[in-house]
């Protein structure tokens, strides 16, 4: 039996993603990438966007390969997707009034609670390490400030 091919929300996201990827190489090659030495601004954003260009291509070709019919979500992952939806947008839009370190431990605590990470220990742990690793990177090696909120 072979599978109707047909028009998805799945393959129009994975599609979309693929030409945000690519907008963000064609945008990032005008900031320029610098030297082995020393890098340019355009650097990373271009590396980023072939990574999201060729993993949303690789989505788009795997699933025109597969026999299998997309799964609907069931009532209890429409709920996660919600809850984990507004979790990440409450840390967009608190960030620049509580700072980047405190709503980044409360949201990956929520997502974890959210995904049933099991117990206290777990979800405390990756919320914290989460923060710090991302903290330590992007304002210690990184020398990009994060938003510091009203602790300054």
């Amino acid at each position: 039996m072979r599978k109707q091919r047909g028009f998805s929300l799945e393959t129009a996201f994975e599609g979309l993603l693929a030409l945000g990827g690519a907008g963000v190489m064609v945008v990032s090659l005008s900031y320029g990438f610098g030297t082995l030495r020393r890098a340019g601004p355009g650097l990373y954003p271009f590396f980023i966007g072939l990574f999201i260009f060729v993993f949303s291509l690789a989505l788009l070709l795997s699933k025109s390969k597969s026999q299998a019919p997309s799964v609907p979500l069931t009532p209890e992952g429409k709920k996660t997707l919600l809850f984990m939806s507004v979790v990440f947008c409450l840390w967009i839009l608190l960030m620049p009034i509580l700072g980047y370190v405190v709503v980044t431990v409360l949201v990956a605590f929520a997502f974890c609670r959210i995904m049933k990470l099991e117990g206290w220990w777990k979800p405390i742990c990756v919320s914290f390490g989460t923060a710090l690793f991302i903290y330590l990177m992007f304002d210690y090696w990184l020398y990009i400030d994060l938003p510091r909120g009203f602790l300054g």
